[in-house]
């Protein structure tokens, strides 16, 4: 059969039990298997990043992939249905018009609304985030339903941040009735806002937003942070300072938004 004949009793020797790479995979499969029952919402990325962190191991995403793939290890997260594309708004174009690529924080930002029960009660938590770095830089939250000030709240927090910056900032939202409306555009007019809508309908014009809100109300749940809530406002205002400071985003190659931007010399 042309085989070596100290290879044929080397694999002899060792026949059933598993080698060197076979028994690693084995301990990093365990490991990740770990990490998804900490983080449920995580892909494969993220608990490949965390393995790493805790361990100091050197292995390749790709790997990490075919181990999760083996023990049916998924990410606990809903998939979206294709929508044909609405009408653009009569006053305010898609500027970004998917372009967006930002190379320093305060230039292209996206807004939205997003829905969060807890004990039997609805709350509308509207929130901003800059795309350079995917940082919540703005947030209000309340239990009245279509209530508008959280719109107003996180426009007043993005003024003062704005207040000094002379080059226009991008405010990208959907076509909902308060950003729509004449009197939130008024209550910018001073500022050097420019608006930009995604089309009717087409949340896929705004997917930095609308994927975000997925993945952290997927985290929420399927980590158990959103169970045993007693003040849903002070839990927003931490976990904004955990999603911030503490959560390690793939986009920045695992840093957090704010050390990336320190990183970058933003301060």
């Amino acid at each position: 059969m042309n085989i070596n004949r100290s290879g044929y009793y080397k694999w002899f020797d060792r026949k059933g039990i598993d080698n060197r790479y076979e028994q690693d995979r084995k301990i990093l499969t365990k490991l990740l298997e770990e990490q998804h029952h900490k983080h449920k919402a995580a892909g494969y990325h993220r608990l490949a990043y965390y393995v790493r962190k805790d361990t100091g191991w050197i292995f390749s995403d790709n790997l990490a992939h075919k181990c999760c793939k083996f023990a049916g290890i998924k990410s606990k997260t809903r998939h979206y249905q294709y929508k044909k594309p609405g009408g653009e708004h009569i006053k305010f174009e898609n500027i970004v018009k998917g372009n967006w690529c930002s190379d320093k924080p305060l230039k292209i930002l996206c807004s939205d609304m997003t829905t969060l029960y807890n004990k039997g009660k609805k709350y509308e938590w509207t929130y901003i985030l800059d795309v350079y770095n995917n940082e919540i830089i703005a947030s209000s939250i309340t239990n009245k339903r279509g209530d508008s000030k959280p719109y107003y709240d996180c426009l007043e927090q993005l003024k003062t941040k704005i207040k000094e910056q002379k080059e226009p900032v991008v405010l990208h939202t959907d076509q909902g009735s308060v950003y729509s409306s004449r009197a939130y555009l008024n209550a910018h007019k001073d500022y050097n806002i420019k608006r930009s809508m995604s089309r009717a309908g087409t949340p896929t014009d705004n997917p930095v937003i609308e994927a975000q809100n997925g993945w952290i109300k997927a985290e929420m749940i399927a980590e158990g942070k959103f169970r045993n809530i007693e003040n849903i406002y002070e839990f927003i205002k931490s976990y904004i300072d955990y999603f911030n400071n503490e959560r390690p985003s793939w986009k920045l190659n695992y840093k957090t938004p704010v050390e990336y931007r320190i990183q970058q010399g933003f301060f």
